[in-house]
């Protein structure tokens, strides 16, 4: 009898429609950037409800551009802005704000969404105000909606309107999401508290291109300027002849091909089926999971989060198991079951930690000591749940 296959905690979901939306685009007349960019990009600004939307190579191409359209960094070679990010997050949200020169002060979370919330915010702004950077401008904000779940977006852009800051949402987590504010629901990326929403197409994402990534806005001027930057900052002046092009700014080539585009056009006709399939396997995690309590639990959704989960993460108390995270990875392993870690807080990183020095985040710390990402991808099984689950209780007795 053949052992089940391996569950990684993410996957793609490629069907025939998705390889033959591909196949069509390599015989295609542009291989690289052409009209299936701008089609993909109309279809994703509309899914989400935003005014605009820039297609890019990746994930933390947009976080990038999204720092140099609005103008984030050192002015004129003198002390840099300060962007404010989350410890728990990956690398790109904050080592976008240090491609531009910008320092960054780190969020605290909590610990049991791991999410930045007004409180955490507003301890990292005082912090920005007294510590080394004091007088400096604070420019951007970029609350990061992990595994899916929407941070209180109104709570934080209050904060950041106070201080002359904006929203910028890094939001690869959560396609999908909807949050409902004062009785409106806000699908996530429709620009109505930030400048602009950051999304990444890799693989195990809820859409994916292979790599490639978005940015919306409902800023005109602010599109404008990310499309320029991310074509090596050329513009075609308006009645020039059509082989004129200039170069007003130092640009970047961070453009996406046809070919993964199409890829994406293809994907995206199917969301609405991964959301509903992802929302059906968290479903089932919360009933079976309920078992292991108090050991283990889900992580927090907000009250006012409706996610589309990317990632399943448990929170375990693993002192109370007797037993350690790397133990019951590898028991998980042993058993066909991948699991990760999201994520390794960024302020303790070597690079951080020596630009900037030791800090006490006491609820990225908690949030870190417990987490653990299960398998979760619209392909799963219904019984692969109850698999998981089984496994999971096995390693911690």
């Amino acid at each position: 009898m053949s052992n089940p296959p391996f569950l990684p905690y993410g996957r793609q979901t490629i069907e025939d429609d998705d390889v033959a939306a591909v196949a069509a685009a390599l015989r295609a007349d542009f291989l690289t950037t052409g009209p299936t960019v701008e089609a993909f990009e109309a279809a994703f600004k509309a899914k989400v409800g935003a005014e605009h939307a820039i297609a890019v190579a990746n994930g933390t191409a947009t976080l990038h551009l999204a720092m140099l359209a609005l103008g984030v960094g050192q002015e004129n070679g003198g002390e840099g802005d300060v962007c404010i990010a989350p410890s728990v997050t990956f690398l790109a949200t904050a080592n976008c704000a240090r491609y531009v020169g910008a320092e960054v002060v780190f969020a605290d979370v909590d610990p049991d969404s791991g999410l930045m919330t007004p409180e955490t915010l507003a301890d990292a702004l005082k912090r920005a105000a007294q510590g080394p950077f004091a007088g400096r401008r604070v420019r951007a904000v970029l609350p990061v909606h992990l595994r899916g779940d929407v941070c209180d977006l109104p709570g934080l852009k209050a904060l950041a309107d106070g201080i002359g800051a904006v929203l910028v949402e890094d939001a690869p987590h959560a396609l999908g999401s909807v949050a409902t504010f004062d009785g409106v629901a806000h699908p996530v990326g429709d620009g109505a508290f930030s400048s602009f929403a950051s999304f990444s197409f890799h693989p195990v994402k809820t859409l994916a291109t292979g790599e490639g990534g978005m940015l919306t806005t409902n800023d005109a001027a602010l599109a404008a300027r990310a499309r320029s930057l991310r074509g090596h900052g050329m513009v075609r002046p308006a009645g020039a002849e059509p082989w004129v092009y200039e170069m007003p700014e130092l640009g970047f080539n961070y453009r996406i091909p046809d070919v993964l585009c199409a890829l994406g056009i293809s994907q995206l006709s199917k969301l609405d089926r991964f959301v509903t399939r992802r929302r059906t396997l968290t479903a089932l995690y919360a009933e079976k999971l309920a078992a292991l309590a108090p050991i283990v639990r889900l992580a927090t959704s907000p009250a006012w989060s409706d996610p589309a989960l990317h990632l399943l993460t448990v929170l375990i108390d693993f002192e109370a198991a007797g037993t350690t995270r790397r133990a019951v990875v590898e028991a998980l392993k042993a058993q066909g079951v991948g699991s990760q870690v999201h994520y390794i807080p960024v302020h303790g990183q070597p690079y951080y930690q020596t630009r900037y020095g030791a800090l006490d985040l006491p609820g990225a710390e908690a949030w870190y000591a417990r987490c653990l990402t299960l398998p979760l991808y619209p392909t799963m099984a219904d019984g692969d749940v109850d698999r998981v689950v089984e496994a999971l209780a096995g390693a911690l007795t």
